[in-house]
């Protein structure tokens, strides 16, 4: 047998940390689904919050930048829907 030894309490250490915060993350997970239904229940747009969230989580550079090229796209598609059709 090898003369390695395995240092058990720190690896339960680790493991029961590491089962506590998963054990936070889902009731945090809860607490935000509860946030959601009481604002569904007040008339709010679920969808909506949640992509104001996902924007505001964004860099407002990165954000305007992306902003500006959606609109040049679209821009770009009602110019050339616009264009006669060539014949083929």
């Amino acid at each position: 047998m090898s003369d390695i030894t395995i240092p058990g309490g720190k690896i339960r250490s680790f493991v029961e940390r590491i089962e506590n915060l998963d054990s936070e993350l889902q009731e945090l997970s809860e607490q935000k689904k509860e946030v959601f239904s009481e604002a569904k229940g007040e008339g709010f747009d679920v969808k909506i919050l949640k992509e104001i969230i996902k924007l505001r989580k964004e860099d407002k550079n990165e954000r305007d930048e992306r902003e500006s090229l959606l609109d040049l796209y679209m821009r770009a598609m009602d110019t050339a829907s616009q264009e006669p059709a060539k014949a083929a």
